[in-house]
């Protein structure tokens, strides 16, 4: 089934004959455009003369990510010398993976931000169901156990391990967009607003469940949760999904000996510091010692020992003992710049796809990255969360790329983007008239 996509003259909330708006009783509410369609009333004032233009959330965007990239690349190389050279002897061991990496995850994401909507539906089902195989194979001979957590596929190939619970976060958002965007008509039955959707994230999440990733579930029911919103969903749903989650997350706690340390752990921060509490402490301590401009780049004190996971799961308490408080208030910004950039084109899309599909990946860059920022400030107990586009990690970081590159897509598909972007290659243009005086 498909949607008629609205005239180029209609808003995404408007309520014209040509447009259509999401299902449900928050729609009545939604942030709308002003008639002439070109600002939000929710926009400040100061910065309307950059919202105005119509690639404004386009260079918000990539913007953004690109500092986020270049700053986690200087981070990982910081903080993982000294752990490189003591494992490897060779003090860029990680940064020159992660920037191989990040080579691969940009040309992914250059190929996905210059394709059509209509291609990337197309890779929707394709996406979740490569995600379903890829999360079954950790299950055979495959898989591969880490930390605990059997969550990772080692094809004994160089460059060849992967985290297939990164790329199921993917799938999920691209799948479910393009679900209800197809059955946006039928989402007044709860039938269809439940089926296929929540059964087949559900699915995902199970899977992931099962490989010991509780962290990862976490986000993924966050993005879950952040999709059903967009669209509507009633609050009891919302609400019944929340209370089965909660008690899931229990369940997975106390049937776990390392994670019920953890969480003892994080309700009382001052007992076995040099073992369950060692890394939130030392974490804590790397931010206080910061201060306002931070010790310098390189001149971290935790990153020899104190914090194991500097590179990874904590790289922002790096990053404030380096950087000071002022570098983490800069990391803080640029998360939300990206976050608010996807929901405005969210917002401003007039493609129903594409309006559910950026929601989804602003919803997964943003909560990631509280969550993992939370953690470092001790304010949640630890879940191995990474920070997006900051933190070392291949699986990761090529996912969000991708995500990233599908966000650009659909920015470069706003109805004033595309309209810009098809004069610049030379579409259609005034006429011109010679006036000749006579002699």
């Amino acid at each position: 089934m498909s949607i008629s996509r609205p005239t180029p003259s209609t808003t995404a909330g408007s309520n014209s004959p040509g447009s259509v708006d999401p299902v449900g009783p928050r729609t009545k509410g939604s942030v709308r455009r002003s008639k002439s369609g070109s600002k939000n009333r929710l926009e400040p004032r100061f910065l309307s003369p950059i919202l105005a233009h119509p690639l404004s959330d386009f260079y918000l965007i990539v913007g953004s990510a690109a500092l986020l990239l270049v700053l986690g690349t200087m981070m990982v190389l910081s903080a993982s010398s000294v752990t490189a050279e003591i494992q490897f002897g060779d003090a860029y061991y990680f940064v020159k993976r992660q920037v191989a990496f990040l080579l691969i995850g940009l040309a992914g994401c250059w190929w996905l931000a210059t394709r059509q909507l209509r291609t990337l539906r197309v890779l929707a089902w394709v996406a979740f169901i490569g995600a379903l195989v890829l999360l079954m194979l950790v299950f055979t001979p495959l898989g591969k156990e880490v930390n605990g957590n059997r969550n990772w596929l080692d094809f004994r190939l160089p460059f060849m391990t992967l985290q297939p619970s990164e790329f199921a976060k993917f799938a999920m958002v691209i799948w479910g967009a393009d679900v209800f965007a197809r059955k946006q008509k039928l989402l007044v039955q709860p039938r269809h607003l439940i089926v296929p959707f929540i059964p087949g994230a559900g699915l995902l999440i199970f899977l992931v469940l099962l490989e010991g990733d509780l962290g990862t579930a976490i986000v993924m029911a966050a993005i879950m949760f952040a999709i059903l919103w967009m669209i509507g969903a009633p609050l009891r749903l919302l609400l019944a999904m929340g209370a089965v989650g909660a008690a899931g997350s229990f369940v997975m706690v106390v049937t776990s000996a390392s994670r019920l340390r953890r969480f003892l752990g994080f309700l009382n921060p001052e007992a076995d510091t040099l073992s369950t509490n060692m890394q939130p402490t030392m974490a804590v301590w790397a931010l206080a010692s910061g201060g306002w401009w931070g010790l310098r780049l390189g001149g971290s004190r935790q990153k020899w020992g104190g914090l194991v996971e500097a590179h990874t799961d904590f790289v922002f308490a790096v990053i404030g003992e380096e950087l000071g408080f002022i570098g983490a208030i800069v990391v803080l910004l640029l998360f939300f710049v990206l976050t608010g950039a996807g929901l405005r084109t969210a917002m401003r899309s007039e493609d129903l796809f594409a309006r559910y599909l950026s929601a989804g990946i602003a919803a997964w860059f943003g909560v990631q990255a509280l969550i993992n920022i939370m953690v470092v400030l001790r304010m949640l107990p630890v879940m191995g969360v990474p920070l997006p586009f900051v933190s070392y990690g291949g699986s990761s970081l090529m996912a969000t790329l991708a995500a990233l590159g599908v966000l650009i897509c659909c920015s470069r598909n706003e109805p004033a983007a595309r309209k810009y972007l098809a004069r610049g290659k030379g579409g259609p243009k005034p006429k011109m008239t010679a006036v000749m005086a006579g002699k």
